[in-house]
């Protein structure tokens, strides 16, 4: 194969123009191509090699701009064993009508002769639906919606299978998490047969809203989602030259693409290598044990072998020096005896006139402090790394895509990550400009600072048990460091204002 880079394919393309291309006219991402690619030659009613298979899905995923996991998964859950035919050599067709691998039920856009015949067609065709589920403006997003990112499918899988009471993220009785639902399954299957490990975005019962009696729709109450946890960018467009680096340690360097090669030895976590060519799939066949490829790489020392690409990551702690210093921010300005929007007797003020005497914190040229204005996630991570007095020179490139070099936060931001104080929202995006949380914050601060554990428990309902913030809201109430808006409800998605911010990095410090 050659270097693989990023490609769009039909999912470039929109509307009417699509659906021509796909359905009055032969795919126009040339089917034959992926058939060459994977070297598939179908033979009528047989069902391919697994890895050949593997391929298929693999590089029609690309095609439409899929993270593959996402594909392979869906068609797992659809057919465990990736088999299209039956062995009277019939395409699969269930009771509920769905055919072949990709168990298509959408009939009136596709040829269901060619939906039996074909597996390709099949493939193509549910790709091009997970396409379509992810453009749909009915439904939730997540963050800024990267492609790349796999959790930023969650709801496009769900739809997939159908938006019915069923599939409901959240059980409405209960208020547990729905473990049964269509994508969560997609999820655990992504976990055992890619090696990686999902982030789980939590959800309430009232972003939901479904009589579980009636088969209607879900209405989605929340329409968009923010969140820090780490998410997952999928383990195929690494490019021949990058640099990755290893998420485990102990890992096995092959000297060919399968389990069964022998080792050359092991790998650390965190240790660099060097991509040297296009993923390959796995030599042994057939393999029913995995859906991940094969990386080519070179370790610092010259040898050269394969890595799961399950176990590779763009973003590592080891990073060179960039080529020229980036951009220092300037140093603050002295404090201002007064800002013209904070009296003397407001509630935030001690805090505000304390931290900007120390540097940590100033006002805007116009001579006030911007009170009420929510704080981003950028000058989040400026304030904090000045609290502790962090330099911001020599930091390695933390690479968000949404953060160059010349970008006025960049020192901070590089710096606060470099330290462990913030993450990014994925390994390439880290949102400066959106607004910080609560949430966000109370992780943020016990990430920073060390306080007792254990005291009152929080008396907040909408922080549920288990919930990624839950623990940190927990500590920081034990220790009076933050209140709920109302006896019971902390708010954990609302932002955080710059005066707030001033009050709470006041009383950790104090």
């Amino acid at each position: 194969m050659t270097t693989r880079k990023k490609r769009k394919g039909a999912a470039g393309l929109t509307g009417s123009l699509l659906a021509m291309m796909l359905f009055l006219s032969p795919p126009a991402f040339a089917a034959e191509d992926v058939a060459d690619a994977c070297g598939y030659e179908p033979i009528s009613g047989e069902n391919p090699h697994y890895q050949v298979t593997n391929c298929l899905l693999t590089e029609t995923a690309l095609a439409y701009d899929i993270p593959p996991e996402i594909v392979k998964a869906v068609a797992h859950k659809e057919n465990g064993d990736w088999s299209h035919f039956q062995a009277n050599g019939e395409a699969i067709e269930t009771a509920d009508g769905g055919i072949g691998l990709m168990q298509i039920t959408n009939y009136q856009q596709y040829d269901v002769d060619r939906l039996k015949s074909d597996l390709i067609y099949n493939i193509q065709a549910g790709a091009e639906i997970l396409d379509q589920m992810f453009a749909r403006r009915d439904l939730p997003t997540i963050n800024d919606g990267d492609r790349d990112v796999i959790e930023h499918w969650y709801f496009a899988v769900l739809a997939y299978n159908g938006t019915m009471p069923v599939n409901s993220p959240v059980v409405q009785a209960t208020g547990e998490r729905n473990d049964d639902a269509y994508q969560e399954k997609v999820w655990d299957i992504i976990e055992e047969y890619h090696l990686l490990p999902l982030a789980r975005i939590p959800f309430e019962p009232g972003d939901f809203r479904y009589d579980p009696e009636v088969r209607a729709p879900i209405e989605f109450v929340t329409t968009h989602y923010e969140t820090e946890l780490p998410l997952t960018e999928t383990t195929y467009h690494f490019l021949n030259g990058d640099t990755v680096y290893s998420t485990t340690g102990g890992l096995q360097f092959r000297e060919r693409p399968t389990r069964e090669s022998s080792s050359l030895g092991t790998i650390a976590e965190g240790e660099a290598l060097t991509i040297t060519g296009s993923f390959v799939y796995d030599e042994s066949n057939p393999v029913r044990t995995n859906h991940f490829v094969w990386y080519p790489v070179q370790r610092s020392d010259g040898t050269k072998g394969f890595v799961a690409s399950s176990y590779l990551t763009a973003q590592g702690t080891e990073r060179p020096d960039p080529v020229e210093p980036p951009p220092a921010l300037p140093e603050p300005p002295a404090a201002p005896s007064e800002f013209s929007d904070v009296p003397a007797g407001h509630w935030a003020a001690t805090a505000i006139y304390q931290l900007s005497e120390r540097g940590v914190i100033q006002g805007y040229p116009n001579g006030a402090f911007g009170l009420n204005d929510s704080i981003t996630r950028a000058q989040a991570a400026t304030l904090l790394a000045r609290a502790e007095g962090i330099s911001f020179d020599n930091r390695p490139n933390p690479n968000f895509r949404d953060v160059p070099r010349d970008h006025p936060y960049y020192a901070a931001i590089a710096a606060a990550v470099d330290e462990g104080i913030f993450s990014g929202i994925t390994a390439t995006s880290f949102q400066p400009s959106a607004p910080l949380t609560r949430g966000q914050m109370a992780v943020l601060l016990t990430r920073l600072y060390s306080f007792e554990s254990g005291g009152t428990s929080h008396p907040f309902t909408d922080v549920p048990a288990g919930i990624w913030y839950e623990q940190a809201v927990q500590t920081l109430y034990a220790n009076e460091i933050v209140a709920g808006i109302t006896a019971t409800a902390y708010r954990p998605t609302m932002e955080v204002t710059r005066g707030q911010f001033a009050v709470f990095m006041q009383r950790v410090i104090d």
